[in-house]
């Protein structure tokens, strides 16, 4: 074989592989940057998230902000006072800094996506969740069932029965 015909051979392949590697290591440095649990949120936003866990798990787990839409995370951070029947006391600094840090792992909503104002009608949170069925209606600790974790922002870790699903 002609060193021509090797390399019209190994050119695809070694573009293939390089294709492969690059989209291995960029979708771990993507996975890591918009990976909002505590352990991974920068020094800068970390008020921020404490402040979120400080104010809203008191009542409710904490949902990680790439669940919902930016947009979803503005809406109910502008109206405190209307927060789902319940009006939460938020000083305008917390505000600020709880927004910068939601603001930051959010996702933008899609084209056509409606903007939900709660989790179960999230986008993402459906693909996450194809074949789970919520109880109707589902509560401010639905959540707990399978993420016994959840309370303290762990959502990785699942329940017995779902482990083996």
């Amino acid at each position: 074989m002609t060193k021509s015909k090797i390399y019209r051979f190994l050119r695809p392949l070694l573009l293939g592989l390089a294709m492969f590697v690059w989209s291995l290591v960029g979708g771990w440095g993507i996975s890591l940057a918009l990976d909002s649990s505590p352990a991974n949120v920068p020094e800068r936003f970390r008020a921020g998230l404490e402040s979120y866990l400080e104010t809203c798990a008191g009542c409710h787990v904490p949902i990680p902000p790439e669940v919902m839409p930016t947009q979803s995370w503005q809406k109910i951070l502008q109206r405190p006072a209307q927060h789902y029947g319940v009006s939460v006391p938020l000083v305008r600094v917390t505000q600020v800094i709880v927004w910068q840090y939601l603001n930051f792992f959010s996702r933008p909503a899609g084209k056509e996506e409606p903007i939900p104002l709660y989790v179960s009608q999230s986008r993402f949170f459906k693909v996450l969740h194809p074949n789970v069925a919520l109880p109707k209606p589902a509560g401010n600790r639905t959540c707990i069932t399978c993420h016994p974790g959840a309370l303290k922002f762990d959502y990785r870790t699942l329940s017995p029965e779902w482990e083996s699903k």
